[in-house]
């Protein structure tokens, strides 16, 4: 098999998703420190989840992420927890934020399983959003 295969007793998976989600009414307010912060915190709870961080980018109204995790941990689960995470955090830190938005994030979220498209395509396609803008 090949090395890109992650091997766990029992279970050999490559269990791949492209994860986008926003903040209420798309506001643009994922800059500066909330961005910097946002990542860590995203990285963070993806380490205490045992969940690899392949891409990430954020936008000023959205967040780009390449996932990699257990199949046996629902993907629900995951992005629950890093939005549930970095909304109190961002919203205690930051209270700028409690004033313009009622809450951080929307509750929906876009994700697909990345399997028939190059996993390099799906990196750059994440990394290049900054120069799309």
């Amino acid at each position: 098999m090949s090395s890109d295969y992650t091997y766990k007793k029992g279970l050999v998976y490559k269990n791949q998703y492209h994860v986008i989600w926003c903040p209420k009414y798309r506001r643009p307010v994922l800059i500066g420190e909330v961005e910097t912060r946002l990542k860590e915190i995203l990285l963070e709870v993806a380490k205490e989840m045992d969940v690899t961080i392949k891409a990430m980018e954020i936008m000023p109204d959205h967040v780009h992420l390449f996932l990699d995790f257990d199949p046996r941990l629902s993907l629900h689960v995951v992005v629950k927890s890093m939005k549930g995470r970095s909304a109190r955090v961002l919203r205690s830190e930051f209270p700028s934020l409690k004033t313009r938005l009622p809450s951080l994030w929307t509750r929906s979220y876009f994700m697909c399983t990345v399997g028939h498209v190059n996993e390099d395509t799906i990196k750059q396609y994440i990394e290049a959003q900054k120069r799309h803008q």
